[in-house]
């Protein structure tokens, strides 16, 4: 496989997990809909799961492939991308308010997932019983607000998990709820098993760890959603809900995401590994990330052009950064398979 194959099979993958993931979430709210279950209900539990569900099937594949470096580059590098790159692209062309009921309360939250995600992986690994924390801090969160949602029903990120099983695009007949679910649990696995095959491959080819390639293409490629949500909310003027979507996604990467990929490996006897240059480094580009934005926050300050520029900047830094530590080798042309560039030395002495 080609360098070029390996990045074109990393989009296809990306592009079955978005359509995939959509279709899940459609078809299965529909069907719970036709059950007469509680529209808070709903939000709280398919559409907010169903969001992470990309990034999860990713993580748990990779994980069990032997890849557990993608697995959690997927989860480290998607939470810096929504913050610098999903929050600072879109604040250039608008700005984005952040005194939006709840956002405070959230803010806390991603900074406090944040250090459970490096408290979990400080020896190098998320052993089981570690995983099965944060997946229950996952369900504590989700029932956390459930009870806010009757108290506060204006909260953002509330209203927006609510309101979307009534978005259009929703299936109406048994047979289209029954096709929707079949693509989208086919194509969610095959899109995960096609991005950890394609990225592990452009890394081997390229000569950088798997966890370099989960921290960049598959990162950014799983967090268009949230970009394109941002960038909608922004071009509506109705910006407000695109913090508390950056908020929510971040928190559940690291409990839902981290926490289940975690479990996966646990069951199997394995410790999920975590590389250590994601632990010297990464990690704390993730918490740094978390705090700017809550101090942001706590301020009230809107993330305008200037900051947006300042945000979208240090990504860019960022992602020089881990090519600097992560020089391209372009592989080894001895090495079996090997479709790179072969470079013919001559020996003047020789001819």
């Amino acid at each position: 496989m080609t360098l070029l194959a390996a990045f074109a099979l990393i989009l296809a993958g990306i592009v079955a997990l978005l359509f995939g993931g959509d279709f899940l979430i459609r078809g299965a709210t529909s069907l719970a809909k036709k059950w007469n279950v509680p529209s808070l209900l709903i939000g709280l539990t398919i559409v907010a799961f169903g969001t992470s569900a990309p990034e999860l099937v990713v993580s748990i594949d990779a994980s069990l492939s032997g890849y557990p470096g993608l697995a959690i580059g997927n989860i480290v590098g998607s939470n810096i991308a929504n913050v610098l790159f999903v929050l600072g692209l879109p604040a250039i062309f608008g700005a984005i308010a952040t005194q939006a009921p709840g956002v405070k309360r959230n803010a806390v939250f991603a900074l406090l997932a944040s250090g459970a995600l490096i408290w979990a992986a400080w020896d190098g690994g998320i052993q089981l019983w570690e995983g099965g924390i944060l997946v229950a801090l996952i369900i504590l969160f989700v029932g956390y607000m459930g009870v806010l949602a009757r108290r506060k029903p204006d909260d953002p990120l509330i209203a927006e998990l609510i309101e979307a099983d009534d978005g259009p695009g929703l299936p109406k007949s048994g047979a289209a709820i029954a096709l929707f679910l079949i693509v989208g649990l086919v194509a969610l696995p095959l899109g995960a098993h096609m991005i950890v095959s394609g990225g592990t491959r452009a890394a081997e080819l390229l000569g950088v760890p798997d966890a370099v390639i989960g921290l960049t293409a598959v990162a950014i490629g799983t967090s268009l959603p949230e970009l394109a949500a941002v960038m909608v909310a922004v071009m509506r003027r109705n910006a407000e809900l695109a913090i508390g979507n950056v908020l929510g996604s971040n928190i559940f990467n690291i409990f839902a995401v981290g926490g289940g990929a975690s479990l996966a490996v646990g069951l199997t006897g394995g410790t999920l590994a975590v590389p250590e240059q994601i632990m010297t480094f990464d990690v704390w580009v993730m918490l740094a990330a978390a705090v700017v934005l809550a101090l942001w926050v706590f301020a009230g300050r809107a993330v305008g052009r200037l900051t947006g520029l300042v945000f979208f900047g240090a990504y860019a830094v960022y992602i020089g950064a881990l090519a600097w530590m992560n020089p391209v080798s372009l592989g080894d042309p001895d090495a079996e398979g090997y479709d790179g560039p072969v470079v013919i030395i001559l020996d003047e002495d020789n001819g």
